[in-house]
This record gives C-alpha cells, structure tokens and sequence, in this order.
C-alpha cells in the first residue's frame, strides 16, 4: 500500500469520524430538547447549526482549559460546563433557546444520552 492511498484513506476516515460525530451530537442534542421543559430548538438547521456550535464550544473548552464537558465521568466541573454551554449557546444560534433551569437539567438528560448513543462524542 503506497504512502498516498494511505493517506486518502485515513483522510476519508477521519471525514466519516467528524460526521458521524456530528450526526451524534445533533440526535443527542434534539432528544435532550425533546425532554427537556423550557428547551426548544425551531427546526432541523438550528437543530444542525447548534450541533456545531456546541461541539466547537466544547472543542474550544477543552483545548484551552483540558477540561471537558461531560456531565458524567467528570463530576460536578463537567456537569456545570455542559449547562453552561448548552446555555451560553443560544447566543450563537437563532431558534434555539433555553433557560437556566432548562440548562441544568438538559446537562443531566444530555449525559445520560450521550451515555447511550455509540460512539465518542469528544473531538
């Protein structure tokens, strides 16, 4: 196997990682709303587009703290930064919204989802 089919392959993989990373997050990210009183996202592409956002929020967290926001396996630090950035992320989208409260408990069902959806979530 040559250097550049190697590369082409690897290259082709980590496209599928990053999408399929992203189809993830967004099925995680509308079943959290779903349950979630005073959580509402307006339709597929705000549903799409806060995906993104969350998943570079969280990118941007953890390369420049080494933290990352996971509600479980990091205990009471990565649950409060989950609430805070599915927060602080109707700033950024339009259509989606969401309260404190909202927050708080959308950390919650976001982990517990995220528990049961194969596959990594982490970038």
């Amino acid at each position: 196997m040559s250097n550049s089919q190697t590369r082409s392959e690897n290259g082709t993989s980590t496209v599928w990682q990053v999408i399929g990373r992203f189809v993830a997050a967004a099925v995680v990210l509308a079943i959290t709303a779903f349950f979630t009183p005073g959580f509402s996202i307006n339709n597929i592409w705000t549903l799409a587009m806060a995906a993104v956002v969350l998943t570079v929020i969280d990118y941007l967290v953890t390369k420049f703290t080494g933290l990352h926001a996971s509600p479980f396996g990091k205990g009471f630090i990565g649950f409060a930064l989950a609430a805070i950035i599915l927060y602080v992320t109707q700033f950024f989208v339009a259509g989606y919204s969401i309260s404190w409260i909202a927050a708080i408990i959308g950390a919650l069902v976001y982990g517990v989802v995220d528990y049961f959806i194969p596959g990594n979530q982490q970038m």
